[in-house]
């Protein structure tokens, strides 16, 4: 049985692996900057809850938090969806 996991893992690594080297580099890049993008909103909302702990505002402010990582998370699929599409596209 724990054979049969190292072989599996190793497989779905060699698979994950290949399908990563059909990015092109500027897919990658555009990917990478969507994750950055997400992490920024993310550590904003983090920010404004901390700023708000404790406060009359908490839940107010918890609100508008949730709101900003949706955003982040919204821009970041959709440009990890468009860098899916610039290796698809004729060059």
């Amino acid at each position: 049985m724990k054979t049969f996991r190292i072989v599996a893992t190793a497989a779905v690594a060699g698979a994950a692996l290949s399908l990563a080297a059909c990015d092109s580099g500027a897919e990658n890049a555009m990917e990478d900057e969507a994750e950055a993008i997400d992490e920024s909103y993310e550590a904003e909302a983090d920010a404004m809850r901390d700023m708000a702990d404790g406060t009359a505002n908490e839940e107010v402010v918890d609100d508008q938090a949730d709101a900003l990582e949706a955003e982040g998370e919204e821009i970041k699929d959709t440009m990890e969806d468009n860098a899916d599409t610039m290796d698809a596209a004729p060059q």
